[in-house]
């Protein structure tokens, strides 16, 4: 019996011993059943916004406006309440009625993070709001995060980094009502807004949160509307980037902020309130806004204005669609040497020009190589409809009281009063327009070409020797020309050169746009199984040599139709020759 007690003491004293060593070596804390309560605190938003980066605090620089925050810890997620320290406003104290608890003292792994949303497990992607005015809704656009961090036993510090950038504006020199201040042009990434209203801090001073993003040089990043109507727009002078905790402060004079003479409605079209403001609508196009629409809400006078036409060239080509409203333009007056003259310069395929009164116009063109001239539109392929002119349009080639040359498109309801004059290609309201001929009309007229082109076709001295050289070099030759199939086969008749001559015949009816668009010699090299490095084109006008070098291809100029000095002043054709037979010394 006593050995037995000795036995069961010292099991007693075996089991005791084990549980001591246990408790101690793994350091349990018998704190109530669950543990020791974790109180955190939380640091990383810093009153010196700027001071480090991923510190910038939500609102004011410090934890105000965060009431609570979500902390995940083996697999558990908890609201934790925000409490501020009163000394150092940087820090909070992070309790909770149901928190985590220390069951050990050995480190843990922890990731928390707000706003949240109940049942979230993880931080949420970063979106904001669009509509930020309100401080609650500026605030909850932010997102702080303790991204799996390691907390200690006695220190347990989360430190809270940002997600997202602030954007601050500094609005000085102005006078005006003010009537919005708006962020614009923003990368929609994660399905963020393009625009942001942001909260007015007071004292001419707006803030913002926005998604880290990169803001390329000229981006018009911030536009003010004012009471009037007026809009002022400030560009980004360098490319940046706005990144996560970071806060970016711009200071802006509206100083600047002249009445441009347009608005921008919510469309994103025009409406055009003054002379300047269509003057300035012009550099807007011909500097690379092209498919804008525009309207006239009031007559302008251009009087002593110096017009540049909207659209100057192929490149610009007005795409968009202008409404006159009906109201009239008057004192459009200039001499220019330009190719394409009007109110519109290039009107494109896209384009439409409607409800325009012209009075009183006074245009001269002294371009004498081409050109086409009129009262609305100069050279046209899209659509014009009642519009009508009065006053005076001079020219050389394709003059025309309200278009000059109608390439495509339409003319609907159309006027004109206005004195034309031309040496030649001279019409009332249109010089050239694309009738719908009757198929025996159109017969009858390409028989009258062709005897024309016979008469009258000026043969460059030598050209089917350089043909026929070039070909017994091993040259490929294609034609590529903008006219029709039969008109071009109508010219190589004339001059005695076969079909079978060439490797391939591009023409008009075989593309959608003309030269200067590189359509033409794109097909003409893919027709020939060539890359458009392995070719070279032979031009004798500026347009040709301008469609060569938009597809990558060198030009050959030859001074035959324009002068030398011409040609290198409009297209810089990489080679420049007085004729066709000097390309045999050249090639």
């Amino acid at each position: 019996m006593k050995r037995t007690i000795i036995h069961t003491s010292a099991a007693i004293a075996l089991l005791l011993g084990i549980a001591a060593c246990t408790q101690d070596e793994a350091g349990f804390l018998q704190e109530g059943a669950e543990g020791t309560p974790i109180v955190f605190t939380a640091t990383g938003l810093n009153p010196a916004a700027t001071a480090t980066a991923g510190t910038r605090a939500p609102a004011d620089g410090n934890w105000t406006g965060v009431q609570s925050v979500a902390v995940l810890m083996d697999g558990t997620v908890k609201a934790y309440d925000v409490t501020l320290t009163t000394a150092d406003p940087a820090s909070a104290t992070l309790t909770s009625t149901d928190p985590h608890y220390w069951t050990n003292r050995k480190d843990i792994t922890v990731t928390a993070w707000w706003p949240y949303t109940a049942g979230e497990t993880t931080p949420s992607a970063v979106k904001v709001k669009a509509n930020q005015s309100a401080r609650k809704d500026f605030e909850g656009s932010d997102l702080i995060v303790a991204d799996g961090q390691t907390v200690t036993y006695g220190s347990p510090t989360l430190r809270f980094t940002h997600r997202t950038a602030r954007v601050t504006i500094v609005l000085t020199d102005y006078t005006e009502g003010l009537a919005s201040v708006r962020l614009t042009g923003l990368s929609t990434e994660g399905d963020n807004p393009a625009e942001i209203t942001p909260y007015d801090k007071g004292s001419n001073t707006y803030t913002a949160i926005v998604a880290p993003q990169s803001v390329a040089a000229g981006t018009a990043f911030i536009t003010c509307t004012f009471t009037n109507g007026k809009t002022f727009v400030y560009k980004m002078k360098n490319a940046t980037d706005w990144q996560a905790g970071g806060e970016y402060t711009y200071t802006v004079s509206l100083a600047a902020a002249k009445d441009l003479g347009y608005t921008i409605e919510s469309d994103g079209s025009y409406t055009v309130t003054s002379a300047d403001g269509l003057m300035n609508i012009a550099k807007l196009v011909n500097g690379g806004k092209s498919d804008i629409n525009i309207t006239l809400d009031t007559d302008i006078d251009l009087t002593g204005k110096d017009w540049t036409p909207i659209g100057t060239d192929y490149d610009n080509s007005y795409k968009g669609t202008f409404d006159g409203g009906g109201h009239t333009i008057t004192g459009l007056t200039f001499t220019t040497n330009d190719e394409y003259a009007g109110l519109f310069g290039w009107l494109n395929r896209a384009g439409t020009v409607k409800n325009v009164v012209m009075e009183g116009v006074q245009i001269t063109s002294n371009q004498i190589y081409g050109g086409s001239i009129g009262g609305v539109v100069g050279y046209s392929w899209g659509t014009i409809e009642n519009c009508s002119v009065s006053g005076s349009v001079s020219g050389t080639n394709c003059v025309g009281g309200v278009v000059g040359s109608q390439k495509a498109g339409s003319i609907i309801g159309c006027s004109s009063s206005a004195i034309v004059k031309g040496t030649r290609y001279v019409g009332g309201v249109a010089e050239k327009y694309g009738v719908p001929y009757r198929t025996e009309m159109k017969d009858y007229l390409y028989a009258c070409y062709g005897e024309h082109v016979k008469e009258e076709a000026n043969i460059p001295d030598g050209v089917l020797d350089v043909l026929h050289t070039l070909r017994a070099r091993g040259y490929r030759l294609a034609v590529c020309s903008s006219a029709d199939r039969v008109k071009v086969l109508m010219n190589l008749s004339a001059i005695g050169a076969e079909e079978s001559l060439f490797d391939q015949l591009v023409t008009g009816t075989d593309i959608k746009n003309p030269k200067p668009d590189p359509e033409i010699y794109l097909t003409g090299a893919a027709s020939l199984g060539l890359a458009p490095s392995e070719c070279i084109v032979v031009e004798d006008a500026p347009s040709g040599i301008r469609a060569a070098h938009a597809a990558g291809i060198e030009a050959i100029g030859l001074a035959t139709s324009f002068p030398a000095d011409y040609l290198r002043q409009q297209a810089q054709p990489e080679y420049l020759l007085p004729d066709l037979k000097s390309i045999l010394t050249l090639l």
